[in-house]
């Protein structure tokens, strides 16, 4: 969605604009998004009466991400985010209704209001939608199934990127004035994950290789209730309509972990309280709770949550109006990301980035339900803005630089075909996800990861000598699926040595051996940088000036 909709500012400013994505825009991981979009139109008052407004938007923003957002980017969104849900309303997307007729409201966890406007249960699936039709109405270019390779610049400037036509093999160049990332999460680095299968971090590493800092990758958001056995997500919108959680013996817990916001505390408290009952042997066998929408009765379930009835009964054989939905904690969101400005600007002229691939930063150590969807069409606007703001003071990239660089893809492909009895590299990737599930999961320890950080070293060596049987060029998902490895390697070593680093708990970031959050050392935001080949930390403070701190109580 980020991309889409920062093609049509760009393109409605009368310049040239390309879209570049490895599938198809529909198939994009926002397509899944369910809950909703969050937005002070205060059209549900609060339970006392009052109205919702965005500076409570943003107090409740900064309070879920455990005081590590910077404050003047979360100003940014919630102040634009009224006026971006109506937007979307104006380019025809259909959102759900109150009988009076006014965009209907729903509560999400950790917010203040009824705040998160929602299209039933997809979302994300009108949004993105409505944008591709205006996207298509305005006849921008897309390359679709093409994979990104590389970043070109000469040190001073983002000139360009080269792409794999997966079609064909064949490899493309596109010289710019300008490059935006928006390529979503690195959520399959994880054995667990909602996400779909194409969220491999691909823009992040590229980023990292083209010497641009990462920031806070070792704030990964668990959903607390992902489908046992598939982790296929079942939407915090499911708790918004009424929902509850309850163990094995018919108990609602989260009255223990967050007496006063229950089930619709911030998602990293609800993902710790379920796996303590999982821990604590108040689970069911193999490892989940209950999710329980049968008192909500038949209508409402069929009119505000049908996508979600629908999906139980695919995958689990279970139709939520008679039984509860067996849940449990999945990957599902990354915070952290390539590291910018409040206007997407990174440190690499040119080279610009928004929505879940970048760090702007609006989540910090944790993400409320609802802001994600804002955050793409709030910055997908705003960093386009910025990048027809700066193009006319770009020099005309040179065209050779990318023409090289096309040649040394050539060249690498060439050379990772001809490799033979090597390494399985579904084999790999498949390790690596399970220790970053079981080492870098939502609790983590010194010990476990130091495990989980020397068997990642071990696979990036393995990664080296692996071999694919398809040869051919054309149409080649092995060798896809290969560059894809590696990016998710490099991901997966910045993440274990970001949350090393980070020797206290804050929101999603839980560790054993250090429970409590420290201001006095860590309210700060953590950068990873490639230097001479080898991962280095350092850290930047928190852009702070709105709220104080405080304890997080729910």
């Amino acid at each position: 969605m980020t991309g889409l909709r920062a093609a049509l500012q760009i393109s409605d400013a009368g310049l040239n604009v390309v879209v570049i994505t490895k599938v198809h825009p529909l198939r994009s991981h926002s397509v899944a998004a369910q809950g909703g979009m969050n937005a002070s139109l205060g059209n549900t008052p609060g339970e006392d009466g009052t109205t919702d407004s965005w500076e409570t938007h943003a107090y409740d923003t900064v309070k879920g991400s455990d005081y590590l957002a910077d404050q003047n980017a979360v100003a940014i969104m919630c102040r634009e985010a009224p006026a971006s849900v109506l937007e979307l309303e104006h380019m025809g997307m259909v959102w759900s209704r109150m009988d009076n007729g006014k965009i209907a409201q729903r509560p999400f966890g950790g917010a203040g209001f009824p705040r998160t406007c929602y299209a039933a249960d997809r979302t994300g699936h009108n949004a993105l939608n409505t944008l591709y039709e205006h996207v298509m109405n305005r006849n921008i270019p897309i390359y679709e199934e093409f994979f990104v390779t590389s970043l070109v610049n000469d040190n001073e400037q983002c000139v360009g990127c080269t792409a794999i036509e997966i079609i064909t093999g064949r490899v493309h160049g596109f010289v710019a004035k300008a490059v935006l990332m928006a390529t979503g999460g690195f959520g399959r680095i994880f054995s667990k994950s909602t996400n779909a299968l194409i969220n491999n971090g691909d823009g992040q590493a590229l980023a990292l290789r083209a010497g641009v800092s990462l920031k806070d990758m070792e704030f990964i958001q668990f959903h607390p209730t992902t489908l046992y056995g598939t982790n296929i997500l079942m939407s915090e919108g499911a708790r918004g309509e009424g929902g509850i959680l309850v163990n094995r013996n018919g108990e609602r817990f989260m009255k223990r972990y967050a007496p006063k916001s229950m089930d619709l505390a911030p998602r990293d408290v609800v993902a710790r309280a379920i796996e303590m009952e999982i821990a604590e042997g108040r689970g069911y066998e193999g490892g989940y709770v209950n999710l329980d929408l049968r008192h909500l009765g038949d209508d409402k379930i069929k009119e505000r949550l049908p996508g979600i009835r629908q999906i139980a009964m695919d995958f689990a054989g279970v139709d939520p109006i008679i039984d509860p939905i067996p849940i449990q904690p999945g990957q599902h969101y990354s915070m952290g990301g390539i590291d910018v400005d409040i206007n997407g600007v990174t440190l690499l002229p040119g080279f610009y980035a928004a929505g879940e691939c970048a760090s702007v930063s609006v989540h910090g150590a944790n993400r409320l339900g609802g802001n994600s969807l804002l955050e793409t069409v709030v910055f997908g606007r705003l960093v386009a803005d910025k990048i027809i703001e700066d193009i006319s003071n770009i020099s005309q990239p040179e065209v050779e630089l990318v023409e090289n660089a096309m040649q040394d893809i050539d060249i690498r492909i060439e050379q990772i075909l001809e490799w033979t009895d090597g390494e399985n590299l579904f084999n790999i990737m498949n390790i690596m996800k399970h220790t970053m599930f079981n080492k870098f999961g939502i609790f983590r320890d010194n010990q476990r990861m130091q495990e989980g950080l020397s068997e990642i070293k071990k696979l990036q060596e393995q990664a080296s000598h692996v071999s694919i049987n398809n040869k051919n060029r054309a149409v080649n998902q092995a060798l896809i699926r290969f560059f894809e490895l590696e990016n998710m390697l490099m991901l997966a070593e910045v993440v274990a040595c970001g949350a090393l680093s980070r020797e206290e708990s804050r929101g999603s970031h839980t560790r054993i051996d250090y429970p409590k959050r420290d201001d006095k050392r860590f309210l700060n935001h953590t950068l990873t940088l490639i230097k001479d080949g080898k991962i280095q930390v350092s850290n930047k403070p928190v852009i702070l000036g709105l709220f104080e701190l405080k304890e997080r109580v729910y």
